[in-house]
């Protein structure tokens, strides 16, 4: 990915608050023009379309997820410890109003109305979110951390959208501590009884 300036990653940086506040319809270069300080004609030198700046924006979050999921592989062994170190990632988020929902989550909400370079964005975070959620569960199935009762696939497909769906009701509900409840009770029935 090339290097972006400082003035590109403020815009996008602005444009993930706005996106995930409200969506990609919630949002226009009038607004991040005005979060900013700079005025529009400066947003459309760094993203002439706002499909390009919300493509850059979800290139940038994907490869942001990537590390930080390559780095929760360094750091824990287990994989126990790496499925629960990425749901600790987003309680916290949650609880402090840093990044309260995921970006592609919203913007999946939105998917039949998003330009199609957008689309294949979002689809491709989540391939590699299902991914890399299937190898810890197979992993942790093999060193008997983990039951599970479908293939990998399938029960990171099934903790992908309780992950995503507990974000909607902390939202909802306007309730962090709704998103650990519902979380916690699916990694409990992954986890072995013995272990």
């Amino acid at each position: 990915m090339r290097s972006m300036s400082s003035t590109a990653d403020k815009i996008l940086d602005v444009a993930q608050s706005l996106i995930v506040a409200g969506g990609y319809n919630a949002f226009s270069y009038a607004d991040i023009s005005d979060a900013i300080g700079i005025r529009k004609a400066s947003i459309h030198h760094h993203f002439p379309t706002k499909a390009e700046l919300v493509a850059a924006l979800v290139d940038r979050y994907r490869q942001q997820a990537e590390l930080g999921l390559k780095s929760l592989q360094e750091q824990f062994a287990s994989p126990a410890d790496q499925l629960q170190s990425y749901l600790n990632f987003w309680q916290t988020c949650i609880r402090d109003a840093s990044l309260p929902f995921c970006v592609c989550a919203m913007l999946a909400g939105e998917m039949p109305m998003l330009p199609a370079e957008v689309a294949s964005r979002v689809q491709a975070y989540f391939h590699m979110l299902a991914r890399w959620l299937a190898a810890v569960l197979q992993a942790g199935a093999e060193q008997r951390l983990f039951r599970l009762d479908e293939r990998p696939e399938d029960e990171a497909q099934m903790l992908m959208a309780s992950v995503h769906g507990a974000m909607l009701s902390a939202r909802a509900f306007n309730d962090p501590d709704l998103f650990v409840t519902i979380v916690n009770a699916q990694i409990a029935k992954l986890l072995v009884e013995d272990r």
